[in-house]
């Protein structure tokens, strides 16, 4: 599959969490910086798309979402968390969705430790507890409940920093940054985990609340069309 793009970027990515972190952080940037712009492609990830050589050649870990970034002579990155990161240094050159790392190091570093928190944490414990309790094989109770448990677990984490805070990073109540848009796409389809209502967490279900009134937001979360 070969795609051929007057924009300055290609989003490969399929209808997930993971890909709607990068398509809206690109909504945002495009709204903010003129000249910004990208190309969706939709990886039909039944078929194992993602898999395919031509894919391979971009993204070795046969993953979505993965970006090439045509001014930079077609330079292929994967892995969302460096996505978020690579798009911020070289398209956000104001700042506005992160943090100067010299001139405020702090706020740079909390960015960082949530970005990963969700990288590492979130993103991977909701995504098996999704897969045991709706794809897996077979009923596995003691994987789907571990999973589960955890997931609400990360839930409470998020819940202690955003008492009395807007967003993750930042300081005062925080301001929108890469480390929101790395979260929330995740947290926003807690069903799909198993866990119903956020009431459990009144300050996570008010940030949830405030990320979906971003209208950037809801253009980026129905990407791929």
């Amino acid at each position: 599959m070969s795609t051929t793009s007057t924009k300055p970027i290609t989003l490969y990515t399929a209808g997930t969490p993971n890909g709607h972190q990068v398509s809206i952080f690109l909504e945002e940037l495009k709204a903010a910086y003129p000249g910004v712009d990208y190309d969706a492609v939709k990886i039909n990830m039944s078929i194992n798309q993602q898999k395919e050589p031509w894919f391979i050649k971009l993204n070795p870990n046969g993953r979505i979402p993965t970006i090439v970034d045509h001014t930079r002579s077609d330079f292929a990155v994967f892995e969302t968390a460096a996505i978020l990161l690579y798009l911020a240094q070289h398209y956000d050159k104001d700042h506005a969705f992160w943090f100067d790392a010299e001139t405020d190091p702090n706020s740079y570093s909390e960015m960082l430790q949530w970005i990963f928190f969700a990288h590492g944490g979130v993103g991977p414990m909701q995504g098996q507890a999704g897969h045991f309790r709706n794809a897996a094989k077979e009923d596995i109770p003691y994987a789907k409940t571990r999973y589960l448990e955890e997931t609400k677990r990360l839930y409470s984490v998020l819940e202690i920093r955003l008492k009395e805070r807007d967003w993750l990073a930042g300081a005062g109540r925080g301001k929108y940054s890469l480390a929101d848009i790395k979260t929330f796409p995740w947290v926003r389809v807690h069903k799909f985990a198993g866990i119903e209502e956020l009431d459990e967490w009144p300050a996570v279900k008010a940030w949830v609340a405030r990320n979906l009134e971003r209208p950037l937001t809801q253009l980026g979360i129905k990407v791929p069309q």
